[in-house]
């Protein structure tokens, strides 16, 4: 059974029609990202997985640690995941490539805020209150590794660089993205994998070097030279290894996190003048935001049991109320945990 609301990633291009010319050739990082966020989306479709949760032992066993104080808080995690991804939904609608162009500042941002969210409030109902996003990424990364999530946004890498350990991909071993020139869009499971494991190499060397700069930047934690006392300007391999650490595991939520916009972070300015499919890329975007989104609202919906959460949807706005939410609920939610429900009486017979 599909999530609700997906679409099958689109046919990919055939190269003839890939333009080889200047402005195609400024459009190559685009196309590369467009290419990761499509196979995270093409992953999802085909594991098809979202129901296997319900199955999930972890999930069977999961109570939550709701407060009063705790679910005020909850309901304005919720409210604010589902009105970014509500926003991400409606801006495709506009059928005008130059609209949906400059439109990336803000529908990327969208894409990983709804998912931020609603991560926060997985974490909320969990008795986990928590703002700061890296300590979110840390807890993320550790229920993706104990099993939380379903196979399709189950993989992750850890390791120091140079030596990662790419995980729950195995047919990306078969399959390298290196030796793909033409940027074709990929089109089966083997070379889906081999660019999610591209795209988690390359978005940990991103976080691994973005914690050494800082380390380093600031002469009170910079490493030095035991020799001369001056700030290394190279890492060991054990010194690598101390990073990996306190970095620890890379995931979906990462891959996500290359999409917010700060002062830091400008992977969106290559976008707006680029030829890439732009339509493809919101997509893909709106399939992911709602598969990750869906199984945060399955464990939220397990903690507080299906009539407290038909009461916190039936609170919404009704621009929420009537959407995606309510279609979620009904079509995701209701039957996961009524299917878990049966199984879980079945076994007490």
């Amino acid at each position: 059974m599909h999530s609700p609301n997906a679409q099958a990633p689109l046919a990919p291009t055939s190269a003839s029609n890939l333009p080889l010319d200047d402005s195609w050739r400024k459009s190559i990082p685009a196309q590369v990202f467009l290419n990761h966020f499509f196979a995270m989306d093409y992953h999802i479709q085909h594991a098809n997985d979202l129901f296997d949760v319900a199955k999930f032992p972890i999930f069977q066993q999961f109570h939550g640690m709701v407060t009063d104080a705790s679910y005020k808080a909850l309901e304005k995690l919720l409210l604010n995941s589902w009105s970014a991804e509500y926003a991400l939904r409606i801006t495709p609608v506009v059928n005008d490539e130059q609209y949906l162009q400059s439109s990336l500042h803000w529908t990327f941002p969208q894409a990983y805020y709804s998912a931020l969210f609603s991560a926060r409030a997985f974490l909320a109902v969990q008795g986990i209150n928590v703002s700061n996003e890296e300590l979110i990424r840390k807890r993320v990364g550790n229920m993706v590794v104990r099993g939380y999530y379903p196979a399709s946004i189950g993989y992750y890498a850890l390791g120091p660089i140079n030596g990662y350990r790419i995980q729950r991909l195995p047919m990306a071993k078969r399959f390298t993205v290196a030796s793909k020139t033409d940027l074709l869009l990929p089109s089966r499971e083997g070379s889906v994998q081999a660019e999610l494991a591209q795209f988690l190499k390359t978005t940990r060397d991103q976080r691994v070097k973005a914690l050494r700069n800082a380390i380093q930047t600031n002469p009170k934690t910079a490493l030095r030279s035991p020799k001369t006392g001056e700030i290394l300007q190279k890492f060991s391999v054990e010194q690598y290894k101390v990073l990996a650490k306190q970095i620890g595991y890379t995931t979906y939520f990462d891959m996500l996190s290359r999409l917010r916009i700060s002062s830091t972070n400008r992977e969106i300015e290559r976008f707006v003048d680029s030829e890439i499919d732009v339509k493809l890329f919101h997509q893909s975007l709106v399939n992911i935001v709602a598969h990750v989104n869906g199984v945060h609202e399955a464990y939220i919906a397990k903690a507080l049991g299906i009539d407290a959460y038909r009461q916190l949807v039936a609170k919404l706005p009704s621009y929420l109320q009537e959407s995606f939410v309510r279609e979620r609920m009904n079509t995701l939610i209701l039957p996961m945990l009524n299917s878990e429900q049966d199984s879980t009486a079945r076994m007490a017979a």
